[in-house]
């Protein structure tokens, strides 16, 4: 089975993040994209494990260099998924997962028609508000800047494959693992009969060449 992308997005606070840490620990056939952002690293954050933290003129260098299959400015930083990353973790055999917004969902897709794509909903707005607000490591025009880009996400989620809503987590989880493992099986399974047909095409092609000759 050829291995592909999953990305999932979904509005800041979400939910998007924790869903794809906890499917890394469940399941063997996944891998994880560490994005570069030029950010300010959070308490706890740790280089190379929750993102690439580069400085901004180090990230235009490599933007330049088409180094990334997405990357996007959001809230003032930069952020980016590198080509080398997500190609490395297929050729080892595992399927990549991405947690992104939708610019880069869209950028992605393109570099890599394959991808599976996956929305995640908050249950209620008031929901969503609340998961935002507890943060309480930005400014007000931080937060209002959030809604706005929460907002913008939101109004995309047609353009996903798959939508799923984090009303509880264990059941997210256990819906977006339903989706890839329904993937894979649907691959599967379009592969075997894509050698079938063309194993008949074969048969009737040597046969209209035995009746002609």
């Amino acid at each position: 089975m050829r291995a592909f992308p999953i990305i999932l997005s979904a509005p800041s606070g979400g939910g998007k993040t924790t869903i794809a840490r906890q499917l890394l620990r469940r399941r063997s056939d996944l891998g994880y994209s560490v994005s570069c952002t030029t950010r300010t690293p959070r308490q706890g954050e740790v280089n190379g494990t929750d993102y690439h933290f580069l400085t901004r003129e180090e990230f235009i260098r490599r933007r330049e260099a088409g180094d990334f299959a997405e990357c996007a400015e959001v809230h003032g930083n930069l952020y980016g998924t590198l080509r080398s990353e997500i190609s490395r973790i297929l050729k080892s055999g595992l399927h990549v997962i991405m947690d992104i917004d939708v610019q880069g969902a869209r950028q992605i897709r393109k570099a890599f028609p394959d991808t599976v794509t996956v929305f995640v909903l908050p249950p209620s707005g008031e929901v969503l508000l609340d998961r935002l607000r507890r943060r309480k490591t930005e400014s007000p025009e931080q937060l209002v800047a959030r809604l706005h880009s929460a907002l913008q996400e939101l109004r995309a989620v047609e353009e996903y494959e798959y939508v799923v809503i984090n009303d509880e987590l264990d059941r997210a989880v256990l819906s977006v693992s339903a989706i890839l493992d329904a993937e894979v099986v649907s691959r599967e399974r379009v592969s075997g009969l894509r050698n079938q047909v063309e194993m008949l095409i074969s048969r009737l092609e040597a046969e209209i060449d035995h009746q002609s000759s």
